[in-house]
C-alpha cells in the first residue's frame, strides 16, 4: 500500500506522487489504445461500399415497394381497412429497434451486429411472404421491423469505421445516390413483381439480396466493440414504444367512440408523461430533451414528423385510389406511385442547393410547404374533373407537382438540428429527426386512412362496394345501376377528397412551422 506523503503549505513545488503518475500513464495508455482501436481503418471505398450498399438498398427498397402491392393484400385478405397497418408495423418496429442497434454496435461491434439485423430481416421477410392472414402478415412486418431498423442505422456505423475521414464526404454521395435509386426503383419492381408473381414476391426479392449482402460483409475486416455495457435507457425505450402502439391501436378505430380508443389514448399520455420524467432523470437519456426544449430543435424534429406523415399517407393511398376507381393493374400502379417518390428527391436536392448557395434556411419550405398544401387541396376536390380530362394519370400527375414542394422540409429539418445542436449532441439530434420522421408517418398513415374508411362507413352498402372494387377493380362499380353507381362514384370521390384533406393539414402544419422557424440563415 502506498501512503501519500502530506503536501506542505506554502508556495513549494508539488511534484505528483509516484503512484499517481503512474496512474496517470496507464490511463492514458489505455486511452491511447482506445482511441487507436476505435480510429476508421482507411480501407479502399471500392471494398467498403459493395457490403455496405446492399443494407442501404434494401432498407430503402422495403419502404417503397410494398405499396404497389397493398391493392393486392388488401385483395386476399378482405381488409381493405386494416391494411395500412402492413406498412404502420414495420415503421414502429424498426423505429423502437434503431437506437438498440445503434448501442449494441458499439458495445459487441457493429459488422456483427449489422449481421445479425440481416439475418432477422432476411427471416421475417420468408415470414411475411409465407403468411395466410393480415394479422399473420402485420407480426411478421413487426419482426422485419426489428430487424430492418438495424440496416440504415449500422450501415452508416460501419462505413465510417472503414474508411478514412476524407473520404467520408464522397461516400455520402454514393449513399444518396443509392437511396435516391432505391426509392425510385422500389414501386415500379413492387408493381411488376406482384402482377407477375403475387404480393409474396415482394418479400422474398429480399432474400438473395440479404443473403449476397450477408457473404459479403462477412469478407469484410470486422471490428471488436467496445466491450462497455454503459447504461442504456431501457426504460425510456418501453415508455416510448407504449406511447407510440397505443395511439396508433387507438386512431385505428376512428369511426366510432368506443372504451378501447379512449383506453389507448389515455394509455399513451400516461406514458408520454412518464417518458419525459425518465428522460429526464436518465443518465444517457434516449431522446435529448436540453435540445429538443430549443424553439429551433422541436420545430425542426415536428417538420420531419409532418413530412414523413405527408409522404407514406399519400404513397399508401394512392395505389387503393388506381385500383379501386381507376382499374389500375399492380404493374401500372408502380409505375403510376414512381413520380410522386422521385420528385419528393427531386424537391429535397434542389432545396439542399437553395440553401447552400443562399445561405438562407427557413424561406424554402416556408413556400414549399405552403405550395404543398394548397396543392393538396387542389387535389382533393379536382380529382373528378381532372380525371375526366387526363384518365388514371392525373392523379398521379398532380401529386407529383406536389411532391416537388413537398420534398423542401426534411433536407431543412436535418440542417436545423446539424447547424444548431453542440458538437457533442450532434448524433443523438441528428437521429431524433429520423425518429420524427418514423413516428409521423405511421400516424400520419393511421389517420389518413382512418379518415377515408370513416367517410366510407357512413354508406355501409358503398362500403362494401368500395372493398369490392379494391379487389376487383372497377368492374364492381360498373355492374351497379345506373341510379346506384352515380351516388356510389360521387361517395367514394368525397372519401378519397376528405383523405386528401386531412393529408394537406399536414403540409399547413409544415407550413406554419417553417414560417416561423428561428434559424433564418446559416
Amino acid at each position: 500500500m502506498c501512503v501519500q506523503p502530506r503536501r506542505a503549505a506554502g508556495p513549494y513545488l508539488r511534484l505528483p506522487h509516484p503512484c499517481t503518475a503512474f496512474s496517470n500513464r496507464h490511463r492514458q495508455s489505455r486511452r491511447s489504445w482506445s482511441d487507436l482501436r476505435m480510429a476508421p481503418m482507411n480501407l479502399p471505398l471500392r471494398r467498403v461500399f459493395p457490403p455496405i450498399l446492399l443494407p442501404t438498398f434494401v432498407a430503402v427498397v422495403d419502404g417503397t415497394i410494398i405499396t404497389a402491392a397493398l391493392p393486392a393484400m388488401a385483395s386476399e385478405f378482405g381488409d381493405v381497412e386494416r391494411v395500412s397497418w402492413v406498412v404502420a408495423s414495420y415503421l414502429v418496429a424498426s423505429t423502437v429497434a434503431a437506437p438498440v442497434y445503434g448501442r449494441l454496435g458499439d458495445a459487441l461491434g457493429r459488422r456483427r451486429m449489422l449481421l445479425l439485423a440481416l439475418a432477422l430481416f432476411v427471416t421475417a421477410s420468408v415470414l411475411c411472404a409465407l403468411a395466410h392472414s393480415l394479422l399473420t402478415l402485420v407480426g411478421a412486418r413487426i419482426l422485419q421491423g426489428f430487424g430492418g431498423g438495424g440496416l440504415m442505422v449500422l450501415s452508416q456505423a460501419v462505413l465510417a469505421e472503414n474508411i478514412a475521414r476524407h473520404q467520408l464526404g464522397r461516400a455520402q454521395g454514393f449513399m444518396a445516390a443509392v437511396i435516391v435509386a432505391s426509392s425510385t426503383f422500389g414501386p415500379v419492381a413492387g408493381g411488376v413483381l406482384t402482377q407477375t408473381f403475387g404480393w409474396p414476391s415482394v418479400f422474398l426479392v429480399n432474400l438473395p439480396l440479404g443473403l449476397l449482402a450477408m457473404v459479403l460483409l462477412v469478407r469484410l475486416p470486422g471490428r471488436e466493440g467496445s466491450g462497455e455495457r454503459g447504461t442504456f435507457d431501457w426504460p425510456g425505450l418501453f415508455l416510448f414504444a407504449g406511447s407510440v402502439v397505443p395511439l396508433l391501436l387507438a386512431l385505428e378505430q376512428l369511426r366510432s367512440v368506443e372504451p378501447a380508443m379512449l383506453l389507448g389514448i389515455g394509455m399513451s399520455l400516461v406514458c408520454v408523461v412518464l417518458l419525459g420524467r425518465q428522460e429526464r432523470r436518465a443518465a444517457q437519456p434516449l431522446f435529448p430533451l436540453d435540445l429538443l426544449r430549443r424553439p429551433a430543435m422541436w420545430r425542426a424534429n415536428a417538420m420531419a414528423a409532418c413530412s414523413g406523415a405527408l409522404l407514406v399517407s399519400e404513397a399508401t393511398i394512392l395505389p387503393i385510389h388506381l385500383r379501386a376507381v381507376d382499374g389500375a393493374s399492380a404493374g401500372e400502379i408502380g409505375l403510376m406511385t414512381l413520380p410522386l417518390t422521385a420528385t419528393v428527391g427531386v424537391g429535397s436536392l434542389i432545396t439542399g442547393r437553395l440553401v447552400s448557395r443562399t445561405g438562407r434556411v427557413a424561406i424554402f419550405p416556408a413556400v414549399g410547404q405552403t405550395a404543398a398544401a394548397l396543392g393538396l387541396l387542389l387535389v382533393a376536390f379536382g380529382m373528378g374533373p381532372v380525371g375526366a380530362v387526363l384518365g388514371p394519370w392525373g392523379l398521379p400527375a398532380m401529386l407529383a407537382v406536389v411532391a416537388v414542394f413537398q420534398g423542401s422540409a426534411m433536407p431543412v429539418a436535418q440542417i436545423t438540428m446539424q447547424s444548431q445542436a453542440p458538437p457533442a449532441t450532434l448524433g443523438a439530434a441528428s437521429a431524433s429527426v429520423q425518429l420524427s420522421r418514423s413516428v409521423g408517418s405511421a400516424i400520419g398513415v393511421t389517420v389518413a386512412m382512418g379518415v377515408l374508411f370513416v367517410t366510407l362507413g357512413r354508406n355501409a352498402a358503398i362500403a362494401d362496394v368500395f372493398a369490392d372494387a379494391v379487389r376487383h377493380g372497377p368492374a364492381a362499380l360498373a355492374s351497379l345501376p345506373e341510379a346506384t353507381r352515380v351516388p356510389a362514384v360521387t361517395h367514394i370521390q368525397n372519401a378519397f377528397a376528405a383523405a386528401f384533406s386531412t393529408i394537406a393539414l399536414f403540409a399547413m402544419a409544415n407550413a406554419v412551422l417553417a414560417w416561423t422557424l428561428p434559424v433564418r440563415r446559416l
